[in-house]
C-alpha cells in the first residue's frame, strides 16, 4: 500500500474516538445525567441569545447547541467539554452576516469544519499552547465588551440599527431610545442581569439564568406588558439536513472569514479544555482529537441551519462543577435541548428578547476576571501593553485582527527581552594560561590580548548590538572569543560574527575562537564564518588552546620573546 495512504490512515485513526473514551461513559451515569440536565438549563437562554445576536435567529442557536454539542462531545478530545454557540464566535459572525447574509455564515461554518479537521490531521493542536496569556486575557476582555454592546438594541427595545461596527450600532440605538424610551425592555434586561449576577454570588450552583428568563416571560404574559418583543415563531424540531445554502462561487471570498472562524474555534476550544483539565484531577484532553471533534461539529451544524460552534468555557465550567466525569454529561445536555426544540418551541418563542439581552449582558460581565486582569497588568509593562492593545483592537477592528496584532506585539516584545539577555563580557584569561609565566610576560600578554565571553542568544534581534561592541575593541593584537555559552545562533548572528572578524582582521587584529558547539557549526559554516576562522588556524576547542595560539601569533609578530630568542621583542605599532 502507498506509504502516504498508510500515514493518512494512521492520522485518522489517531483522532477517532477510542473504545476507552466511550467506555468511560458507563461509569457513574446518574451523576453525569444530572450534570447534563443542569448544563442544558444554563445553556438554553445562552443558545437562544447567541443565535439572535449572530443574526440568524434563536432557532440557529438551538440547532447549533444540539447538533454541534452532541458531535463535539462524541468525537472531541475532552471528557468534560460542552460545545455550542458562544459569544466569541458571535462577535466574528456579525460582520459576515452583514456582508454575505445567512447563507454566507453557513458556508463559512462548513469551510471552517474542513479546516479544523485538516488541523487535527496535521497534529496542530499542540501549537495552540504557545498563545501568550496577555493575548487571551485581552481578547476575552474585548469580546466581553463587544457582547455587551451588541445587546444594547434589544435591551433598550429598539430595532437594531444598520451598521457593522458595534460601537456605532450601540450609539445609534441609544439615540433612538432617547427619542422614544422603552422602559419595559430596559427594566426586563436590567432585572434579568441583576438576578443572574446577584444570584451567582448567593447560590453559585443554582441556574439563575433560566429562573430569571422564566420570571420575565411570565411577567410579560400575565401583565400583558407593551414594548417587550418576543423571540417569535420557532420551528418544532430541527430542519432536514440540506446544502441549499452553499454558494460555491463565493467560496474564494469566504476563505478568509472561514480561516478566522476555524482559528477562533481551535483557540477557544483548546483553551476551554485546558481550563477543564485544571479544574479536575486525572483528566487530560487530547488537543488533536478536540480539533477533530470541533471540525466534525462545524461540518454538521450548518446542514441543520446552525452557526459555527466552539467549546464554551462557562458551560464547561458548570459541567465540571456539577460533577461531570464523562462525555455522557455533554451528550445529555444536547439531548435535553433537542427535547425542548421538539416539545416546547411554542413556549420558548414567547421569551422576550430583552430577557435574553439581560442574560448576555450578565454573561459579558462574568467573562471579565478582574483578578486576572489586575495580575496581568502588574506583571510587566509588556504584558499590560499587549493586553490593552488586544482588547482595544477587538473593539475597533475585529477579533482575528486583534489576535494577530496581539501575537505580533507579544512576539516582538519577547524577542526584545531575549535579545537583551545576550552579553559580551571581557574576562581575565590569565587563569587559563598554560605553563609557567613571569610577571613581565603576563603583563605583555595582557597588553596584546583581550578575551571576551559571549553569553546568551546571538540572533537577529540583538546581533547588531554585538557587532557594534566588538568593533569598538581597543587597539590590541589578538581577540579571543569564548563561544561555549552561546545558547543559539541564527544566520544573522553568524553573518554579524563574520563581519566583525573581517573588520578586526583589517585592523591587524587576529581573532581566535574557542568552544564552538556542534549545533552552531552548521550555521557558521553556511555563511562562511567557520571557513574564515579555519583559514588562519584560529578555531580552537578550548580556551587554553586559543591562548596558546594567541601567544604563538604574538611570538611570530615579534611582540613576545620567542623561546629560542628570549631578547627579540619589538613594540606593537600604535
Amino acid at each position: 500500500m502507498n506509504p502516504f495512504v498508510i500515514q493518512v490512515a494512521r492520522r485518522v485513526g489517531a483522532v477517532l474516538p477510542a473504545r476507552a473514551d466511550l467506555a468511560v461513559m458507563g461509569r457513574d451515569p446518574r451523576r453525569n445525567l444530572l450534570a447534563g440536565l443542569t448544563v442544558a438549563i444554563v445553556a438554553l437562554p445562552l443558545a437562544l441569545g447567541f443565535g439572535v445576536s449572530s443574526g440568524l435567529g434563536a432557532q440557529a442557536g438551538l440547532a447549533t447547541a444540539v447538533v454541534a454539542g452532541a458531535l463535539a462531545a462524541l468525537f472531541g478530545g475532552s471528557n468534560l467539554q460542552v460545545s455550542g454557540p458562544t459569544g466569541a464566535m458571535t462577535v466574528v459572525l456579525v460582520p459576515i452576516v452583514a456582508q454575505y447574509g445567512p447563507g454566507g455564515v453557513l458556508t463559512v461554518g462548513l469551510m471552517a469544519g474542513v479546516l479544523l479537521v485538516g488541523l487535527a490531521l496535521l497534529r496542530a493542536g499542540r501549537y495552540m499552547r504557545y498563545v501568550p496569556a496577555p493575548v487571551v486575557e485581552g481578547f476575552t476582555l474585548g469580546i466581553a465588551c463587544v457582547i455587551g454592546l451588541q445587546q444594547i438594541p434589544n435591551a433598550l427595545g429598539v430595532d437594531k440599527p444598520e451598521g457593522e461596527k458595534v460601537l456605532l450600532v450601540a450609539w445609534r440605538a441609544l439615540v433612538e431610545f432617547a427619542a422614544s424610551p422603552n422602559w419595559t425592555s430596559i427594566g426586563l434586561s436590567a432585572g434579568v442581569a441583576a438576578v443572574m449576577l446577584l444570584g451567582a454570588r448567593w447560590r453559585p450552583t443554582v441556574p439563575f439564568s433560566i429562573v430569571a428568563v422564566i420570571a420575565a416571560t411570565v411577567l410579560v404574559q400575565v401583565f400583558d406588558l407593551d414594548g417587550a418583543a418576543p423571540i417569535g415563531d420557532l420551528p418544532s424540531g430541527l430542519p432536514a439536513p440540506s446544502l441549499s445554502f452553499l454558494d460555491v462561487s463565493a467560496a474564494g471570498s469566504l476563505l478568509a472569514p472561514a480561516v478566522a472562524v476555524a482559528a477562533l474555534a481551535a483557540l477557544e476550544s483548546l483553551l476551554s479544555a485546558t481550563v477543564a483539565d485544571g479544574m479536575t484531577v486525572g483528566q487530560k484532553h487530547d488537543p488533536d482529537k478536540e480539533l477533530f471533534g470541533q471540525g466534525i461539529a462545524n461540518l454538521a451544524a450548518p446542514l441543520f441551519g446552525g452557526v459555527p460552534a466552539t467549546a464554551a468555557i462557562a458551560r464547561t465550567a458548570v459541567n465540571v462543577r456539577t460533577g461531570a466525569s464523562s462525555r455522557l454529561a455533554a451528550l445529555t445536555h444536547a439531548a435535553v435541548l433537542a427535547v425542548i426544540v421538539f416539545a416546547a418551541a411554542p413556549l420558548v418563542a414567547r421569551i422576550p428578547l430583552a430577557a435574553l439581552a439581560g442574560v448576555l449582558l450578565a454573561t459579558a460581565v462574568r467573562m471579565v476576571e478582574v483578578g486576572s486582569l489586575r495580575a496581568m497588568a502588574r506583571a510587566t509593562r509588556s504584558d499590560a501593553a499587549v493586553l490593552v492593545l488586544t482588547a482595544v483592537a477587538t473593539l475597533a477592528l475585529d477579533l482575528v485582527y486583534a489576535v494577530i496584532i496581539g501575537l505580533a506585539v507579544a512576539g516582538a516584545l519577547a524577542l526584545r527581552a531575549v535579545a537583551a539577555q545576550a552579553r559580551m563580557d571581557q574576562v581575565d584569561f590569565r587563569p587559563d594560561l598554560p605553563g609557567e609565566h613571569s610577571d613581565e610576560e603576563h603583563a605583555l600578554l595582557a597588553e596584546h590580548i583581550v578575551a571576551y565571553r559571549i553569553d546568551g542568544p546571538l540572533f537577529f534581534a540583538g546581533a547588531h548590538r554585538f557587532l557594534l561592541e566588538l568593533s569598538e575593541v581597543a587597539d590590541v593584537r589578538v581577540v579571543i572569543l569564548r563561544m561555549s555559552r552561546i545558547t543559539t545562533i541564527d544566520a544573522t548572528g553568524a553573518l554579524v560574527l563574520k563581519d566583525a572578524v573581517e573588520k578586526l582582521n583589517r585592523r591587524g587584529i587576529a581573532v581566535m575562537t574557542s568552544g564552538i558547539r556542534p549545533e552552531q557549526r552548521q550555521v557558521l559554516e553556511s555563511v562562511g564564518a567557520l571557513d574564515l576562522l579555519r583559514s588562519g588556524g584560529r578555531e580552537y576547542a578550548t580556551t587554553p588552546e586559543a591562548i596558546a595560539g594567541a601567544r604563538e601569533h604574538l611570538e611570530q609578530a615579534g611582540l613576545l620573546p620567542h623561546p629560542h630568542h628570549p631578547h627579540r621583542i619589538r613594540k606593537a605599532p600604535r
